[in-house]
């Protein structure tokens, strides 16, 4: 299931992944959106009071997938097999694709092979009702918290190759607020619930910084 459009005007390389309308989840999410509308995404970000911690992580993870669904699709054009021959965050971080299913050894490929790679993994994973059930009263996986650590931390590495990469052509279409207040809702979330290993988030530390510094 590769979905890598060849036109930019589709904004978003895969269709959205959309929660049921009239679901718990799909009113947690509305609940997010609310919150986030008052501007403080450190509050935006916590567990509701009397909600399921996995249903919480469930729903936002969805959300991001989503969100950078639409912002790598802005710049797809500029990131191709020429440009970015390698999945790399600046010159110090490159990444290798595994899933641990279809491709086992890490193999080395070019930033929208990765990506795509990535995101129809992270697709599959959401369209899987075992591991996100989007009914009421069933039970999330034993192993739900360990498999949306490991999507939240791939997707990481998408904003990673964005701002190391392509800063420049996101600025030229006016993106960088969008890009930065998307990040920042991101990391904001991650931190609350420690579901990124610190080295992880190593490439971006410094903006990281920057952006929490601003919201203390």
């Amino acid at each position: 299931m590769s979905f890598l459009f060849g036109s930019r005007s589709s904004k978003t390389f895969k269709p959205k992944k959309n929660i049921p309308e009239g679901s718990h989840q799909y009113e947690l999410l509305k609940h997010a959106e609310a919150t986030l509308g008052s501007g403080n995404l450190r509050a935006a970000v916590m567990l509701p009071e009397g909600e399921d911690l996995n249903e919480w992580i469930a729903v936002n993870t969805v959300d991001f997938f989503n969100q950078i669904n639409m912002l790598y699709g802005t710049i797809t054009e500029f990131c191709t097999e020429t440009s970015c021959s390698v999945m790399s965050a600046g010159p110090r971080y490159e990444y290798h694709w595994a899933d641990g299913t279809n491709i086992k050894k890490p193999i080395k490929c070019s930033a929208p092979k990765y990506i795509d790679y990535l995101m129809t993994w992270v697709q599959d994973q959401l369209d899987d009702e075992t591991l996100f059930p989007s009914k009421i009263g069933v039970p999330f996986p034993k192993n739900f918290m360990s498999v949306a650590k490991t999507i939240l931390k791939r997707l990481f590495r998408v904003y990673a190759h964005i701002y190391h990469q392509h800063f420049d052509s996101v600025m030229q279409l006016q993106e960088e607020a969008h890009l930065n207040t998307s990040f920042k809702h991101f990391i904001f979330f991650v931190q609350e619930f420690n579901l990124i290993d610190r080295r992880e988030l190593a490439p971006l530390q410094d903006l990281i910084e920057k952006l929490g510094s601003k919201d203390r």
